[in-house]
């Protein structure tokens, strides 16, 4: 999988594809199956396969207040992207120019002139150019003008429900990660940098990790099981999000606690992926109470975590 940023002088081998234009935000089932299709038209035309998106989604600068959070970073998007067996991932820096183009502009100048693609892959709901005024219907006359093919992919409904980003998002907004990873191709994951937090968890034996400058949605308030990843190392994790009110605190903290991991990790990067959701946050009696409730905690963690790996 290859990250492209610069469509300028591209390589012969990222050339003559089957390419998909969206924002494929946390990459669900509904984006693997146009995948799944898009590799298809991709083998045809003995070409690469290209998920091209925008960085950052164009909303955000058009309307900055209703930009949704994210759910994944570029980097992760790519990632899991690749596991779908993609072949390169456009991250197209966005721009007034970019968002100026008309949709001819835009399918003449990236589509065909850069990208010089041998078909294309999209959704029923598939808008582009400046206002959005460019829809699947005039990307068909565009495509049947350049003869590129052109596949529209029925949406994937799940339990009555159309599997999308938005209802992702509303899921983890919720704290429903199980239900959310039923919509998902892996686990919801966040990012964060370690930082020096009261420590209380050490000195009640359950030592967190605090994470802070989270770039993607945070799942709602809540204790968790996941697992943590610090480089190619993988822990099961138990995972608190919201205030300790038991010590008379009320601001949101995310508090990681890597089972069996005993070193600091002050100031690095942390990985964490949500698989299910075990309790509400609540105040406690006394730290006895809470010391008894958090060994239950990272007990079903435990076997959360380990289950996910069977």
């Amino acid at each position: 999988m290859k990250i492209l940023r610069d469509l300028d002088n591209l390589p012969d081998e990222f050339l003559n594809g089957a390419i998909s234009i969206g924002n494929f935000d946390g990459v669900h089932r509904g984006h693997a199956r146009i995948v799944q299709t898009l590799k298809q038209f991709a083998q045809r035309a003995n070409g690469p396969s290209i998920v091209f998106t925008f960085d950052p989604h164009p909303v955000r600068l058009l309307r900055p207040e209703a930009a949704p959070a994210p759910l994944t970073w570029t980097e992760r998007k790519a990632e899991l992207l690749g596991e779908l067996g993609i072949d390169a991932m456009v991250a197209y820096p966005t721009d007034q120019n970019l968002l100026a183009l008309t949709p001819d502009q835009f399918f003449d100048q990236i589509i065909v002139q850069q990208l010089a693609a041998s078909a294309m892959v999209e959704g029923p709901n598939f808008f582009f150019g400046r206002n959005r005024a460019g829809d699947i219907e005039t990307l068909r006359g565009l495509c049947e003008l350049k003869e590129i093919d052109l596949e529209i992919v029925r949406p994937l409904i799940d339990d009555n429900e159309f599997v999308s980003s938005s209802r992702v998002r509303q899921l983890i907004a919720a704290g429903k990660v199980g239900e959310a990873r039923e919509f998902l191709t892996r686990p919801y994951r966040i990012r964060g940098m370690v930082v020096h937090g009261a420590r209380r968890g050490n000195q009640i034996g359950f030592p967190t990790a605090n994470l802070d400058a989270i770039d993607t949605l945070l799942p709602g308030p809540g204790v968790y099981a996941g697992r943590a990843h610090k480089g190619s190392q993988s822990y099961r994790a138990a995972i608190n999000i919201g205030p300790n009110p038991t010590f008379g605190e009320d601001h949101l903290k995310v508090e990681v606690h890597l089972i069996g991991f005993s070193e600091t990790l002050y100031g690095e990067p942390l990985e964490v992926d949500f698989l299910a959701r075990l309790r509400d946050i609540h105040p406690f009696e006394s730290v006895d109470a809470l010391k008894q409730q958090l060994a239950i905690d990272v007990e079903q963690a435990r076997q959360i975590a380990d289950r996910s790996q069977e």
